[in-house]
């Protein structure tokens, strides 16, 4: 994660921060109904790649990336034969999203790992400031799971929580001593503690643009706290520092055999990302790199290759239930403009350990879609509760008492503006619109794929030109577009407004009936968007003809995020109808 300096972000964390309401508590005290409080139903979301209509699976294989959509730097721990997978949420509340399984190809989303203001403080944050590169690890010697990361708000910087069982919630956070971002934790076999991180060279050492190095730190398990004055330096720039390798970062340590074994990203979390290997004789070093790394990327292959998984890296190892050894890593499928609109998804790639280094395999050559059964799984993603890969239809009537983990919100609870019914759920609006750096009442649903469908019932009656609502395609809060309801006088109007580097534009508006129900919709095929709406179970119909999805790329964009499917309402309707 690059280019910030997390030296602003280490101010005092706050103590005695008073915990927000509970989200029952403030749902009741968002009970408000009626025609002019947007009411959103029969939620669809169908995925429809090409990729995998022409592979299809067979009973011995499954599909990577295993979770589709921005969800980048995934870190995955074990405990007996329950594995726990987290990533990267940025100014996403709640943080953190976290995923269990049993046999690393079928996955059930339990929670997120910061889901209270006492532990995540991003009201003010662009949307790919927030929380970066999480780490999960079990320490066996106090039977307590951790989770270690940098959050660029609120004042917490480097920061670490805590639980005996992830399935019931996580301690508030432990404020870390260090600077630096991308840490992680590792236990050895004698008790003893360590984090590991990347920070910037020592003031007057740094000798290019991107030069980082990687610290180690003894850590206090009784206090949670790194102790002071054990801090060193175990790399220096990368691999090879006469080549100036840039960001070394998101560094783990393994222990095998006896030996150590330091695993970092190198190359940026772009096309020149990869992951390389060191080896030491303690935790505190010297490593010595491999001879052959990288030991993952996609980096020198051609660009034209088919169906290319590309940015390959941010890695993390595990031993599978066959006693193999895999690793979790992100990557994007471009869409057929080479621009990456689904961001940086969670991939898995089995790893050979029987040598000294472990080697991804098929890692430096063009990814396939498909993957062999780890020995002794069967396939089950999409049914009993497991979530879906590959091309798959998500329907949700948006009625249950709990909402999906899957809808998220930007920069403050979710459960601050939505109230359910048993036909769906209410959006009371915020007087913020999604161009605002603040809390808004969107809920967000990842898009999982380049060629997709989505849409979604409202019914609603706006009382004035301040008021919208519908549908928002986001990619950050000066990239995006807007389909919805609004009103000019009298009469109500469906409007598409494209916003690009915060400056907007109106291409579409039309007078229409909101007598009954209107569906509306938006549609990808790659790079081409197609918003429309229907009325009464007629035949959809186009508003502002094909629309370029150039800025719901990170092409364009920029920013470390993904696009995203919001259900929106504002009082700060900002769109002027001519």
């Amino acid at each position: 994660m690059k280019n910030i300096s997390i030296g602003k972000c280490t101010v005092a964390l706050l103590m005695g921060l008073a915990a927000i309401s509970c989200p029952t508590e403030l749902m009741a005290k968002n009970k408000v109904k009626g025609k002019n409080v947007p009411h959103f139903s029969q939620f669809t979301y169908q995925g429809n790649d090409p990729i995998y209509e022409q592979n299809p699976l067979k009973a011995d294989e499954f599909y990577s990336p295993i979770l589709q959509g921005c969800y980048p730097d995934p870190s995955i721990c074990q405990k007996g034969n329950d594995y726990y997978l987290v990533h990267s949420s940025f100014a996403i509340f709640p943080g953190v999203p976290i995923f269990h399984s049993n046999d690393l190809v079928n996955w059930k989303q339990i929670g997120h790992v910061l889901d209270r203001t006492s532990q995540l403080q991003v009201e003010d944050c662009g949307i790919s400031a927030g929380v970066y590169a999480p780490a999960i690890r079990y320490n066996p010697y106090n039977d307590t799971f951790y989770m270690i990361t940098t959050q660029f708000s609120g004042g917490f910087g480097n920061m670490v929580v805590k639980t005996k069982d992830p399935m019931k919630g996580w301690s508030d956070p432990y404020k870390l001593n260090f600077d630096g971002i991308d840490p992680s934790m590792f236990f050895d076999e004698d008790g003893k503690a360590y984090v590991v991180h990347n920070d910037a060279p020592a003031p007057g050492e740094e000798l290019y643009n991107g030069h980082r190095v990687i610290k180690v730190w003894e850590y206090d398990v009784e206090n949670d706290q790194v102790i002071a004055g054990t801090d060193k330096v175990i790399v220096n720039g990368g691999v090879d520092l006469s080549k100036q390798p840039i960001w070394i970062e998101a560094p783990h340590i393994y222990k095998k055999d006896g030996r150590y074994y330091l695993m970092c990203a190198e190359g940026g979390t772009g096309g020149n990302h990869s992951e390389v290997i060191f080896v030491g004789d303690s935790p505190k070093g010297p490593f010595t790199p491999a001879p052959s790394n990288p030991i993952l990327s996609q980096r020198h292959l051609p660009h034209n290759r088919p169906y290319k998984v590309d940015w390959a890296g941010h890695a993390d190892l595990v031993k599978g239930p066959d006693g193999k050894y895999y690793g979790v890593f992100l990557g994007v499928r471009p869409n057929e403009q080479n621009q990456v609109n689904t961001g940086r998804e969670t991939f898995i790639l089995p790893v050979d350990w029987s040598g000294e280094f472990p080697v991804f395999e098929n890692g430096l050559i063009p990814m396939e879609a498909k993957l062999k059964l780890p020995k002794g799984v069967e396939n089950k993603t999409g049914k009993e509760g497991y979530l879906p890969n590959g091309n798959f239809t998500y329907t949700d009537p948006l009625n249950g008492e709990q909402l999906d983990y899957r809808w998220v919100a930007l920069r403050g609870p979710r459960e601050a503006f939505i109230t359910n019914d048993k036909n769906g759920v209410y959006l009371t609006p915020f007087a913020t619109n999604i161009k605002q750096v603040a809390p808004t009442a969107t809920l967000f649903h990842r898009q999982q794929h380049n060629h997709f469908k989505a849409s979604v019932q409202l019914s609603y009656l706006p009382k004035s030109d301040k008021d919208l609502a519908g549908l928002t395609c986001y990619q950050s809060e000066r990239f995006h577009y807007v389909f919805g309801i609004t009103k000019k006088g009298s009469q109500y109007y469906i409007v598409l407004e494209r916003t690009e580097k915060g400056a907007s534009t109106l291409l579409a508006s039309q007078e229409i009936d909101l007598t009954l129900p209107i569906t509306l919709q938006v549609a990808a095929q790659g790079n081409d968007y197609a918003f429309s709406y229907s009325t009464d179970g007629k035949p959809f119909v186009n508003v502002g003809g094909t629309v370029s999805g150039d800025v719901l790329s990170t092409n364009v964009a920029g920013g470390f995020t993904g696009s995203m499917i919001g259900l929106y309402a504002t009082t700060n309707n900002d769109i002027t109808i001519p």
